[in-house]
């Protein structure tokens, strides 16, 4: 294929995947708000309260920065793994694997649809916080970065999870036997210095403490991980995903239900 014809295939899948999900919109874009009002509601305006300050910052302020990235998170995972699985289930991703389209561009079209999810879905609860507290923007590069960077990493993940996935019920063990757990041991609602040392230790085991820390840098300022580190921790797992998932891709031996 050529180049015009790449980019023609990759908008063709990009479109798919986002009319997918705006077309479901109650169920994939409202529930995000909802929920996320809750937690801005309990943690921050009932318990935080009661808290104090933390990290310097209002806990409100402090937990803002985590709750949307635990959106962009679960969004960007979900939409993907959801998508993929129902192209195996359908069979239609055996037509996608037939045609002159080069892999790369299959996996950015589903990646893409995915980032496109997490970026509306991050605008939705931004917005909503702003009703509870303010958003001093420590610095927007490091911010827009740690989205695209974190976006595309869980992205990556749902792929993976998605081409394995055997049935409906395989797509939900993953964000809810691992994905929920680390990120609520992330330190979106707590800072690492609360915990003993040996705990603040095997917390930074947990990937979700970086993808949390340096997008609480780029809005906040402060981190409880040095940023660099965190920044070279998320790169490098999304490169190692992105191969593997070509990988899985070239190979193609899960890809047929």
């Amino acid at each position: 294929m050529s180049l015009s014809e790449q980019y023609i295939a990759l908008m063709t899948l990009l479109r798919k995947e986002i009319r997918r999900f705006l077309r479901i919109w109650p169920q994939t874009l409202l529930p995000s708000a909802i929920t996320m009002s809750l937690y801005f509601v309990i943690f921050g305006s009932l318990i935080g309260s009661r808290i104090g300050d933390m990290g310097g910052f209002r806990y409100m302020e402090f937990v803002v920065p985590g709750l949307i990235m635990m959106a962009i998170v679960t969004n960007s995972y979900s939409n993907v793994v959801s998508s993929f699985f129902g192209s195996k289930f359908n069979h239609s991703v055996e037509e996608l694997l037939v045609s002159p389209t080069p892999n790369y561009v299959i996996l950015l079209g589903f990646l893409l649809g995915g980032i496109a999810r997490g970026l509306l879905v991050a605008l939705i609860v931004t917005a909503v916080s702003l009703f509870f507290t303010r958003l001093p923007i420590y610095s927007i590069g490091i911010v827009a970065l740690v989205v695209l960077f974190t976006s595309t990493l869980f992205a990556l993940a749902g792929f993976i999870n998605g081409v394995y996935a055997n049935n409906f019920d395989d797509i939900s063990i993953i964000p809810t036997f691992v994905l929920t757990p680390l990120t609520y041991l992330g330190g979106v609602f707590y800072s690492l210095d609360l915990l003993p040392e040996f705990w603040a230790g095997v917390s930074k085991l947990n990937p979700l403490v970086y993808v949390v820390n340096a997008f609480r840098y780029g809005v906040l300022g402060v981190s409880d991980v040095n940023v660099t580190f965190a920044f070279a921790m998320i790169a490098g797992f999304t490169v190692l995903l992105f191969f593997y998932a070509m990988h899985l891709l070239s190979s193609g031996k899960r890809l047929r239900q």
